[in-house]
């Protein structure tokens, strides 16, 4: 084995971390948090995993990472300001392996062998560890154990051992935070049941809503958000600024105006308490008040493209984004529809861009939803084929690897192209052929549906999970 001297200034270690006790998504971004104030410059960062507890199996599932950091620390210093981080949140030791508000463990260090009586890396037990190798493969799949280690595993890439599991947990899912009091999404799980996003525009010009909804109507509003959340919405998506194809463009000072007081009036009542609120927004500024007075979500239709400040100010605020695709704005999108290599190639490497963009940003694996963008910059065929091709979205395209991990959401309804397929020209009146489309995302693996007409679709997704949700 190696001494635990380094002779490198720039090491990189993979550290583990895991938490099941209290808020498990803050005690991790706040452990994060301090890594990077204490020097440790965080380099990659897996999924997050809910998963169940091993070895004590009294206590409640955990959700496990790891992250890849450059440190200039040797191991056991590393190891010393790892402890130091799990005692400042909290951790006490009074159950082996039991319990933890935070859990950060030392699994990989350099290509190094290490054993001391206070650190073993690697060490054996993180082999039969699925909780470990699942984000270990996320952020290293090509990466193999050091060479002096023992075993014949050390031949083997991450990917290959994770795959090489003799039992793997069908259960295991990366997830997606909406709000502390919102189930997490899960979207790998076979069984899980679709988030529904209710629309509530404040806009007087939106295409099939504008005007319902008036600020000023703040007791009316909150009725209808009362609503939508006793009819099975999850979600409340509120807008300012219609991105109908060619919609005035507001500034961040009027759409505040807009939505800002709602955002408060239902943040401040409690019967709302669990609801996630997400603020439909390209302008970085009103990402920022509407999260600082209780927004969950920010839903930008351009993926931080409109507003180069959007994606830092989410990464600063901690909070989760809605990456949609689309080209151009709403003035230019109707004129940018071709994709050389089809749509869903050309959706797929051009979200990819945007994916990494957000974790460059900060933004880490569980705070990213993915929207194809029905309706932006897509003709009526291509928004039918992202419709029927969302699983190969998903999965299949050679980008789909920078894809998988994320859950997708679809905003079909009353869009245009429903209105031109089902000849009916009030988008009000879409209702019908929205539901074709919601049950075609929900068979193709959507999370999140995006709807105007809740209580009806609300019932139209309990049916198509019931159809192809497995139980």
């Amino acid at each position: 084995m190696k001494s635990l001297h380094v002779d490198s200034s720039a090491r990189r270690s993979v550290v583990a971390f895991g938490s099941n006790l209290g808020d498990r998504i803050a005690n991790i971004e706040n452990a994060l948090r301090l890594m990077r104030e204490k020097g440790l410059r965080l380099l990659k960062l897996s999924s997050l995993y809910e998963t169940k507890p091993m070895y004590y199996d009294d206590q409640d599932s955990f959700l496990n990472g790891v992250c890849q950091v450059e440190t200039d620390l040797e191991p056991l210093q590393l190891l010393d300001v790892l402890q130091s981080i799990e005692n400042d949140l909290g951790r006490r030791r009074v159950i082996d392996k039991g319990p933890r508000t935070i859990d950060l463990d030392i699994i990989l260090y350099n290509n190094d062998c290490i054993k001391s009586p206070r650190l073993n890396v690697p060490h054996l037990s993180m082999l039969e560890r699925e909780f470990v190798l699942r984000p270990l493969a996320d952020i290293l799949p090509n990466e193999h154990l050091p060479p002096d280690f023992s075993l014949a595993s050390s031949y083997r890439s991450f990917g290959q051992l994770l795959n090489g599991l003799s039992e793997r947990d069908s259960t295991m899912s990366p997830v997606t935070t909406l709000h502390p009091e919102t189930p997490l999404i899960r979207a790998h799980d076979p069984t899980r049941n679709t988030h529904v996003m209710a629309i509530l525009n404040l806009t007087p010009d939106s295409f099939s809503d504008g005007g319902v909804h008036k600020v000023e109507g703040v007791e009316a509003i909150k009725a209808s958000v009362a609503s939508f959340v006793a009819a099975g919405a999850t979600i409340v998506d509120i807008g300012g600024q219609s991105t109908r194809p060619k919609a005035d463009f507001l500034g961040p000072k009027e759409e505040l105006a807009r939505v800002l007081p709602i955002v408060r009036a239902i943040r401040e009542t409690k019967e709302f308490d669990k609801v996630a609120i997400s603020i439909d927004t390209f302008h970085s500024d009103v990402a920022r008040e509407t999260i600082l007075a209780g927004a969950d979500i920010v839903n930008d239709v351009s993926a931080g493209l409109l507003d180069e400040r959007m994606l830092p100010t989410v990464a600063q605020l901690g909070k989760t984004i809605i990456l949609m695709h689309m080209r151009g704005n709403p003035h230019t999108m109707s004129s940018l529809t071709q994709y050389p290599d089809g749509v869903v190639n050309g959706v797929a490497r051009e979200l990819s861009e945007r994916v990494k963009a957000a974790l460059s940003a900060g933004i880490p694996p569980w705070r990213i939803i993915l929207d194809p963008g029905l309706g932006f910059a897509k003709d009526q065929d291509q928004n039918l084929e992202l419709l029927r091709s969302l699983q190969h979205l998903r999965e299949r395209t050679e980008y789909s690897s920078n894809l998988r991990n994320y859950p997708w959401l679809m905003g079909p309804s009353r869009k245009g192209f429903v209105g031109k397929i089902t000849d009916v020209a009030d988008a009000a009146k879409r209702s019908y052929g929205t539901a074709a489309a919601i049950t075609a995302s929900i068979a193709g693996g959507a999370d999140i549906i995006r709807i105007h007409d809740v209580s009806e679709m609300v019932q139209v997704s309990k049916m198509a999970d019931a159809i192809y949700r497995r139980p």
